[in-house]
């Protein structure tokens, strides 16, 4: 889709909500919220945000942290959501894992600061909450265990881990990696005075062509019961979350936890409760039962990433938005909204993406829908930069005051 008039999106905004039905009912417009989420990932996994590159100083790590909490700020965002174990490893000094490799370039070294203690004070500082993002499965970004520090958990328990599609991921149909799982990362919540615990999108890895994820032997001992492989795997998803949220709640009363997942959780031509999308499903393909853990009330919020643009044949953000408005309508879960902020000004992205205005439009869009309470911006190093100046255009639209986070 090409740049719209504002005529021409309004007459496409109520064109979508009479073909989406009862699910895209809604009251009158929201306004410009006094609280609503403003946040952005700051990624740290194959130094993709943060730091800009492994082995620099611990200085230079510092103030390249804070300048990108001084850019949330200075946006009027409230909330910068920090990847603290991108690879089974950690960005605290961590009894469980160890020192992630991209802050000094080798992994177990200690990087001689505390970079998550820092970021919860210096983010606290600033106003803004510090969300802790755990991949929760993820081992390493390549298939080889000789490769990870000698004391690595993965290599101690090799039974634990499945190379697959070019990575090595904790095997989530073992009781015991669930268990440890969830108490390495809930370290860092027992440890720091984080404002929410953060999961993404990978559980179950995203399908690769022509190979298959071997959890046999896992699936003979423990799938005794369930009608299928899909439905144990999903099980063994919804325990982590179930699980994991439980024991927030003991660690540390107050604390949040929120997932971002893909955004599509089963297409319409699967399930009638699906959305009209026709794109991989989160609840088929990586055994991720997202509708569950909202209706359950299981997390105090959902983050679907809608990487779409408005009119996306496949997958329609305005189409999506009143699906997960809906799905969100009656729960205790908080809508926010995943945003491609990376896709704007790609010339690898459709045309509608090399419009500054379409970030700006779907934050008008979302509005009609009293359940969305904000929307997270993927990711930092194009917040910082802002080439096309679709995030300044965002914030003059619609972040000209300051709001604090959900409660």
């Amino acid at each position: 889709m090409g740049r719209l008039s504002r005529r021409a999106f309004a007459l496409a905004a109520l064109s979508t909500l009479a073909m989406a039905g009862d699910a895209s009912a809604a009251p009158a417009r929201r306004p410009h919220a006094a609280s609503e989420m403003r946040g952005v990932w700051l990624a740290t996994v194959t130094n993709r945000d943060w730091p800009s590159r492994a082995g620099l100083t611990a200085a230079q790590q510092r103030a390249e942290l804070l300048a990108h909490l001084d850019t949330a700020a200075r946006r009027r965002l409230n909330t910068v959501i920090l990847q603290v174990r991108p690879t089974a490893d950690a960005l605290w000094p961590s009894p469980y894992e160890p020192w992630s490799q991209y802050l000094t370039g080798t992994q177990g070294r200690d990087p001689g600061w505390d970079p998550l203690g820092t970021a919860v004070a210096e983010a606290h500082a600033r106003g803004l909450q510090l969300h802790a993002w755990f991949n929760p499965l993820r081992v390493a970004v390549h298939t080889d265990p000789s490769r990870l520090v000698a004391s690595h958990p993965a290599r101690r328990h090799p039974d634990w881990v499945v190379p697959y599609g070019g990575k090595l991921y904790y095997n989530p149909g073992l009781p015991q990696v669930r268990t440890f799982v969830r108490d390495a990362m809930l370290d860092a919540v027992a440890k720091y005075p984080v404002d929410a615990v953060h999961f993404d999108d990978y559980f179950y890895p995203y399908p690769v062509a022509g190979q298959t994820f071997d959890d046999d032997e896992a699936y003979d001992t423990h799938g005794g019961g369930f009608s299928s492989r899909a439905a144990w795997r999903r099980d063994n998803i919804d325990r982590l979350v179930r699980d994991t949220a439980a024991r927030i709640k003991e660690i540390r009363p107050g604390t949040r936890f929120g997932i971002s997942p893909f955004g599509v959780w089963r297409n319409a031509s699967t399930d009638p409760l699906g959305s009209d999308t026709r794109a991989l499903q989160s609840y088929d393909d990586i055994y991720a039962d997202t509708r569950k853990w909202v209706r359950e009330n299981w997390i105090d919020y959902i983050c679907p990433q809608l990487y779409w643009h408005i009119g996306n044949a496949s997958a329609d953000y305005a189409k999506l938005v009143p699906w997960w408005a809906a799905v969100a309508r009656g729960t205790g879960t908080q809508l926010y909204l995943g945003e491609a902020l990376y896709k704007a000004g790609d010339p690898a992205q459709s045309a509608a993406w090399q419009d500054a205005a379409e970030l700006s439009r779907h934050l008008t869009y979302a509005r009609d829908f009293p359940e969305v309470r904000g929307h997270v911006f993927f990711a930092a190093r194009e917040m910082t930069v802002d080439a096309q100046g679709a995030m300044a255009r965002v914030v003059a639209d619609h972040y000209q005051q300051p709001a604090t986070p959900p409660r």
